[in-house]
C-alpha cells in the first residue's frame, strides 16, 4: 500500500499503540546511554504502518507532548508538538497500565561542586496550547497515573532535587564572596523533616533569608505538583523569603525556574483532599 494512500487516514489503535512501544523502547535505551538509530526505528515502523516519515516524526513529536504533561521524559530532538488528538493520549494511557514505571530512574549522588549539573535557569513557561478534546483526554489519563503525586512519592527524585539546590546555593555564594553565608546553608528538610514548610534555608549575597521549596519531575516545565497546606501558609506568611523552586527534565538536562509569592497569583490551586474527622 503507497503512503499517499493512507496519507488522510485517521490512526488506528493497533498503529498507536505500536508506535507508541518503539517510541519507550528507544527512550529507555536512550535514558540507559545508549545511542538511538531513530532512522532505522522509524524504517521498521514503516514496514507495518505504511505512513510517511513526516506522518512518523509528527506523532513521535505528539508522543513526546504527551509524555511532558505526564510528567515522564522524552525523546532528545522529538520537540513536543502540541496539536495532538486525544487518541494518541489514550494509546500512552493503555501502554501505561501495563507498564507503569516505564524508564526507571536511575540517581547517582553528588559529591560537590565539580559534580554538579549544568542548570537552565528560565522565566515560568505559560500553558501548552492543547485542544479541548484532547485535554479531556490527557486528564482522565493523568489522573489515572497521576504524575504530580508519583513524583511527590518518589522520595530519590526529590532527595537529589533538593541536593541539586542546597550545592547550587552554596556555589552561588561562594561565587559571590560570602562563604560566610554559604557555611550557613541548611538543609532543612534532610536535617529536622518536612515541618518547616520549605526545603532549604538559604541566602542572597545581601544576607536576606531565603526560604527554598524544591519541586522536582523528570517531566517537562508544564507538569503539575502539589503543594502542601503548609507550604502554602508559610509562602503567605513569609513572601519576601519564600521561593518556590521547579525543577524539571531532571533525567536530561535539569531546567530551573522560580515562583514568587503569592502563589495562588501564578498558580491555579485545587483542593484535592479534606481532613475528615467525626461530628
Amino acid at each position: 500500500m503507497a503512503d499517499s494512500e493512507v496519507a488522510g487516514r485517521d490512526w488506528s489503535s493497533a498503529e498507536l499503540d505500536l508506535i507508541v512501544a518503539d517510541y519507550f523502547a528507544m527512550l529507555k535505551a536512550e535514558q540507559a546511554g545508549e545511542t538511538v538509530r531513530k532512522t532505522e526505528h522509524r524504517r521498521a515502523l514503516k514496514e507495518h504502518l505504511h505512513r510517511t516519515d513526516g506522518s512518523i516524526e509528527f506523532k513521535h513529536q505528539n508522543i513526546s507532548a504527551v509524555l511532558t504533561e505526564l510528567g515522564l521524559p522524552r525523546i532528545r530532538g522529538y520537540v513536543p508538538a502540541w496539536n495532538f488528538q486525544g487518541a494518541i493520549a489514550s494509546a500512552i494511557g493503555r501502554y501505561l497500565e501495563m507498564k507503569p514505571d516505564p524508564v526507571p530512574l536511575t540517581i547517582m549522588p553528588l559529591t560537590g561542586f565539580s559534580e554538579l549539573p549544568s542548570l537552565f535557569v528560565g522565566p515560568p513557561p505559560t500553558r501548552p496550547p492543547i485542544g479541548a478534546k484532547a485535554r479531556t483526554v490527557l486528564e482522565r489519563v493523568a489522573r489515572r497515573f497521576d504524575p504530580a503525586l508519583r513524583d511527590q512519592m518518589n522520595r530519590a527524585l526529590g532527595q537529589a532535587g533538593e541536593e541539586l539546590i542546597y550545592e547550587r546555593e552554596r556555589e552561588l555564594l561562594i561565587s559571590a564572596d560570602r562563604r560566610d553565608l554559604a557555611r550557613k546553608v541548611r538543609w532543612v528538610s534532610k536535617e529536622d523533616g518536612d515541618g518547616a514548610g520549605y526545603d532549604i534555608r538559604s541566602y542572597d549575597p545581601s544576607g536576606h533569608e531565603r526560604w527554598i521549596e524544591v519541586k522536582t519531575t523528570r517531566g517537562g516545565s508544564t507538569t503539575p505538583f502539589y503543594l502542601t497546606r503548609n507550604e502554602n501558609e508559610v509562602a503567605k506568611e513569609r513572601p519576601d523569603a519564600f521561593r518556590l523552586y521547579r525543577l524539571h527534565d531532571f533525567s536530561r538536562q535539569p531546567g530551573l525556574f522560580t515562583l514568587t509569592p503569592p502563589l495562588d497569583a501564578v498558580l491555579q490551586l485545587e483542593a484535592l483532599t479534606f481532613q475528615a474527622s467525626l461530628k
